[in-house]
């Protein structure tokens, strides 16, 4: 942790500076759970930094989400002109007024906060040797009433350190923490996922087809299952601590999963 790289002291330093700013002050306050309420803390304030460029991300997904069956015919139309359905496609993004690039550079943008709290709470809750991870600490704080002699990891009387994957030891229950976890995921994902819609042309003879269209739904739908499953495991496996963050942060993006949606039906209507 107190390897002086780049990656350290623009990234992971600065966060863990204000993880410790809001874990002192809230132990100064005697507030039970300080470590706890530090992360949620945290997430928040980031969630908030991050705002602007993924209240952008969502909506930008959401209209390309809404745009997919008129982008479905297009390819149906002229899928063997690469040319003709690349310019049709642009005419579409234009008269939709979306720019397809605007969903990705913000996540780009986020990429390296998400690894840098990784980083942070995987040395700070998953490492057995508080000692040492404290020790480390104290090195790299900005000030001296930062430094701190010891962390209570106990939040709601669980060990944010403790990992659900040691549930015959720690208790069953350490179970809730995925299953909270993958449902968190996926219902976000519901919500920028659009309710799907009938074909405007049924075949003449009315009996039903399979298509490129229904292999990409039952895509779809597969990955709204498995996303959350694979996230679900990693709670799973990581200490509680990091599901906290990685579930505070789900919640404030169902919020602003919700004001999108709401204001796209007002737009809608």
């Amino acid at each position: 942790m107190a390897n002086p790289s780049f990656f350290n002291q623009f990234l992971i330093w600065p966060i863990l500076n204000i993880l410790i700013l809001f874990y002192k002050a809230l132990t100064t306050l005697h507030i039970p759970g300080a470590l706890g309420f530090a992360i949620i803390g945290l997430t928040v304030l980031i969630r908030l930094l991050l705002s602007p460029l993924t209240s952008s991300q969502l909506k930008s997904a959401k209209k390309m989400a809404e745009l997919k069956p008129r982008l479905d015919e297009l390819t149906k139309k002229h899928g063997k002109d690469k040319q003709r359905l690349q310019q049709e496609q642009l005419k579409l993004y234009k008269e939709a007024g979306v720019n397809p690039a605007a969903g990705c550079l913000p996540m780009i943008l986020q990429m390296p906060v998400f690894i840098a709290l990784y980083q942070v709470f995987w040395q700070v809750l998953g490492n057995g040797n508080l000692t040492k991870v404290i020790s480390e600490i104290n090195q790299i704080v900005y000030l001296p009433i930062l430094k701190i002699e010891t962390f209570d990891l106990s939040f709601f009387g669980l060990s944010l350190g403790a990992k659900p994957s040691a549930w015959k030891t720690e208790g069953w229950w350490l179970f809730l923490v995925p299953v909270v976890t993958a449902f968190l995921q996926w219902y976000q994902t519901k919500l920028m996922t659009p309710s799907s819609q009938p074909t405007t042309n049924p075949p003449a003879d009315g009996k039903p087809t399979t298509s490129k269209d229904d292999t990409s739904q039952v895509f779809q739908q597969q990955m709204t299952l498995m996303m959350p499953i694979m996230i679900g495991f990693f709670a799973f496996s990581f200490p509680i601590g990091l599901a906290l963050y990685w579930n505070t942060f789900s919640v404030f993006g169902i919020i602003q999963q919700l004001k999108v949606n709401n204001e796209q039906k007002r737009k809608n209507s």
